[in-house]
C-alpha cells in the first residue's frame, strides 16, 4: 500500500499534480521558496560535475536560477576537458524544475550527458520553482506574484534565460525541452527577437495543442472545472505538498480511476519508469506553479487553441483589443530553425493526434523520434532513454549549424 501511494504521488509530482497551497490558512502560497543549498550543492556537484549558479532578472521583476554545468572529471576520456563546447538551455516540465535533468544516475540523466559530450549546459528553473529566487518586489504570500501563466514563461523567462547565454557564451544555443518546456519553446520561437539567438532545437513530449489529450484524471478536472474552481476561492499557489491538494486529488478518485494507477491516469502507461526510485524523485519534486498555469492549460484542452491567455471577452478587450486572444502562429517560426521531436505512442498528454496538429503547422519539417511505448514520464525518467531517444538527440545537436565539428 505504502509503495502505491509513493506511486500516486510521484506521478503527481511529476506532472499535472500540485494543486494547493502550502498551507491550509495560506491561499496565497507558503514561505520562501529558496532553499539552502542550492541545486548545484543537492544534485550536481555531488555527482562530481562542476556546476555554477546565475541568477537573473526578468522584464517583470521575476528573479531565475540557472545553472552552469560543465562534463566532470571523469569525462576527461571525451576530450572536453578545459573546454566549453556550444551552449544548450534545459528547459523542464509543469511542476518540476531543473532538477528534472538530474534525477536519475549519470549514464541515464540527459543534463549529465550533454555535459559528458562537450556541451555547455544551461539549467533553466521557471519563475515560482524552488530553485528560482522570488521578485523584486512581491513575497509569495502577495497574490501578484502568482499572476502568469506559461505565456509569461515564454515570453519573459525564456526570453531572459536565451539573451542573458547569449551574452555570456557570444553564441547561439541549443534549447531542448519536455512537456511544458516544448510549450514554452514553441511560443518564444514565435517570437523574433529570440529565436534569431536559437541554433537548434529538441523537443521530447512536444505540446502546442492539447485537444485529444486522454489522461483520464486530467480530463476529470476540466470536466469538473477544479481550475475555475480554485481561481474563484482565491487559491493563487500551486503546490502538491499539502495535505489538502493530496486529499483533494484522493477524492477525485473513484470506482471508475484507482488512486493506485494514477501515474497513468496522467501520462499514459510508462514503459520504462522505475518505480523503485520514487522516494528518490519525491526528494525534488514536486515545485510549485501558480492556479493561472493551470487554468490555461486546461483552456487549451477546452478550446483546442495554442493562444495566450483567455481573461474572458471583457477583458480580453481591454488587454489584448479583441474579444478573443491571439493565436500564437506556430508558421512564424522560421523554416531554417533546425527541430528535433520525440514523441511517444502511451503519451496521454502529448496525444499522437495533436502531435501531428502541431506537426501540420509547422513551416519546417523536423527530425522525429516515435516510440510506440512510451508514456509522459518515459522521455525524463526512462532507464534506457540514452539509447532510445538521447543518442539520436545529440546526434542532431551536433550535426546542427557551425557545431557540427564537436
Amino acid at each position: 500500500m505504502a509503495r502505491r501511494l509513493l506511486a500516486a504521488l510521484a506521478a503527481i509530482s511529476i506532472t499535472v499534480s500540485a494543486l494547493f497551497g502550502d498551507s491550509v490558512d495560506c491561499f496565497d502560497g507558503g514561505g520562501k521558496s529558496q532553499p539552502d543549498p542550492t541545486l548545484c550543492d543537492v544534485l550536481i556537484l555531488p555527482a562530481g560535475y562542476p556546476c555554477s549558479e546565475y541568477t537573473i532578472q526578468t522584464k517583470d521583476g521575476f528573479l531565475l536560477g540557472l545553472q552552469r554545468v560543465s562534463s566532470s572529471s571523469s569525462s576527461l576520456r571525451f576530450g572536453y576537458a578545459g573546454e566549453r563546447g556550444p551552449p544548450v538551455l534545459l528547459l523542464h516540465g509543469l511542476f518540476m524544475a531543473g532538477d528534472a535533468w538530474f534525477l536519475n544516475t549519470p549514464e541515464q540523466s540527459l543534463g549529465y550527458i550533454l555535459a559528458d559530450q562537450g556541451f555547455d549546459v544551461w539549467v533553466g528553473n521557471a519563475r515560482g520553482t524552488r530553485w528560482s529566487h522570488g521578485h523584486t518586489s512581491y513575497s509569495e504570500k502577495n497574490k501578484k506574484f502568482w499572476d502568469w501563466s506559461w505565456q509569461e514563461l515564454a515570453l519573459y523567462d525564456v526570453a531572459e534565460m536565451v539573451n542573458y547565454i547569449y551574452s555570456v557564451t557570444n553564441s547561439k544555443l541549443f534549447i531542448v525541452g519536455h512537456s511544458q518546456g516544448t510549450i514554452i519553446s514553441f511560443a518564444a520561437f514565435t517570437q523574433p527577437d529570440i529565436v534569431e539567438k536559437v541554433e537548434a532545437a529538441a523537443l521530447l513530449s512536444p505540446i502546442s495543442y492539447l485537444d485529444h489529450a486522454t489522461a483520464t484524471l486530467v480530463l476529470k478536472m476540466v470536466n469538473m472545472h477544479i481550475d475555475q474552481m480554485i481561481l474563484t476561492m482565491g487559491i493563487h499557489q500551486l503546490n502538491f505538498k499539502s495535505e489538502w491538494g493530496k486529499n483533494l486529488l484522493v477524492s477525485l478518485c473513484d470506482t471508475r480511476l484507482s488512486c493506485g494507477d494514477m501515474l497513468s491516469s496522467i501520462t499514459g502507461k510508462n514503459c520504462c519508469f522505475n518505480d523503485s526510485r520514487v522516494a528518490d524523485y519525491l526528494e525534488q519534486e514536486p515545485h510549485p506553479s501558480s492556479t493561472k498555469n493551470l487554468n490555461h492549460l486546461f483552456q487549451m484542452i477546452r478550446d483546442g487553441t495554442f493562444s495566450q491567455y483567455d481573461y474572458g471577452k471583457l477583458k480580453n478587450v481591454k488587454v489584448y483589443g479583441k474579444f478573443k486572444p491571439p493565436k500564437f502562429d506556430l508558421s512564424r517560426i522560421p523554416k531554417s530553425l533546425p527541430l528535433w521531436m520525440a514523441y511517444g505512442g502511451n503519451d496521454a498528454l502529448a496525444d499522437v493526434t495533436d502531435v501531428k496538429h502541431t506537426l501540420r503547422e509547422l513551416p519546417s519539417t523536423p527530425e522525429l523520434v516515435y516510440l510506440e511505448n512510451y508514456g509522459h514520464v518515459d522521455f525524463i525518467l526512462s532507464l534506457q532513454a540514452k539509447q532510445d531517444l538521447y543518442d539520436s538527440l545529440i546526434s542532431f545537436l551536433k550535426s546542427s549549424g557551425k557545431y557540427s565539428s564537436i
